[in-house]
């Protein structure tokens, strides 16, 4: 079993705030396909990808990347969190190869100032895709903008349902991602005041009451953003990887046998690699070694 990382690479240079391939045949170790060109660029709304997340409908069988419409070359973050663009982009591929052109679809509520970090996670319960992300909006009575995490349902990525509110703490969130495992929805988010990573779980999608799985680890990382989880075949542990940027030191791994545990270890610096290319958030999935083969033949390293 093989793995496949969408990415952007870096702010404010326009030339980085595309999609990038990287490939690893173990989970830990990735090799970056495709040189300085990037796999897809957008020419909708600002121009400008960041946050791509993957996956691949069994059904359609499809693959399909969604990502935040942002370009930071101008501008600054409180214009791009208060009056930023209310879309998501969309692509959709076959085979990993030939995409098609870039949708942008509105899924951001009026009210919003941005949508940022679209994943999407199927919902076993009612057969679609749920697409979630975080909205920076100020409601009725409140002083101050606030993120919150927002979703959608879709079946085909092309219409979608109305978008409601999925996560509102009291402190500000972002970067939600979402597993299933074992009959159980793990969610792993910032906490944006805080600067670390929250770990839930539930076993309905939409419940309002996730159960917090404390950890030692996580609860007490500062500077951690845009977690991706996914499992490692070969070891049958959980990878959870996350974006150091306090430091500007990149994603770092931390393995857990057992994500309701909270139990989770950081690797150290020889035990993984993430590529010469300098990776922001972005997402993961499986594939087939012949197709990771294929990636890097066509692409090049």
């Amino acid at each position: 079993m093989a793995y496949l990382f969408t990415h952007f690479t870096s702010d404010n240079t326009g030339d980085k705030e595309h999609i990038w391939f990287a490939v690893s045949y173990d989970g830990l170790h990735w090799q970056d396909v495709g040189g300085e060109a990037p796999v897809l660029t957008s020419n909708s709304g600002t121009k400008g990808i960041r946050d791509p997340f993957i996956v691949f409908d069994e059904n359609l069988k499809k693959y399909f990347i969604i990502a935040t419409d942002l370009l930071t070359t101008s501008g600054n973050w409180y214009n791009f969190s208060h009056k930023g663009s209310r879309s998501l982009l969309v692509w959709e591929s076959e085979d990993l190869i030939n995409w098609s052109e870039e949708r942008l679809i509105e899924v951001g509520i009026p009210e919003a100032g941005c949508v940022w970090a679209p994943e999407a996670v199927y919902c076993k319960e009612k057969e679609m895709w749920f697409v979630f992300f975080a909205s920076n909006v100020r409601e009725k009575f409140e002083l101050h903008r606030k993120q919150r995490i927002y979703g959608a349902f879709t079946k085909d990525f092309k219409e979608f349902t109305e978008t409601f509110k999925y996560i509102d703490y009291k402190d500000a969130v972002i970067d939600t991602n979402i597993v299933w495992d074992n009959g159980w929805y793990y969610r792993f988010t910032k906490d944006e005041t805080k600067k670390f990573i929250i770990v839930e779980r539930s076993q309905e999608l939409l419940s309002k009451n996730f159960e917090r799985i404390h950890s030692e680890t996580l609860d007490n990382f500062f500077g951690l953003e845009g977690p991706e989880a996914y499992f490692l075949e070969d070891k049958q542990m959980w990878c959870l990887i996350a974006d150091q940027y306090h430091g500007n030191h990149g994603y770092t791994p931390f393995l857990s046998k057992d994500l309701s545990s909270g139990e989770f270890t950081q690797l150290k610096p020889d035990e993984f690699n993430m590529g010469y290319r300098k990776k922001r958030h972005g997402g993961v999935i499986k594939i087939q070694d012949n197709v990771a083969d294929m990636l890097i033949s066509h692409y090049k390293l």
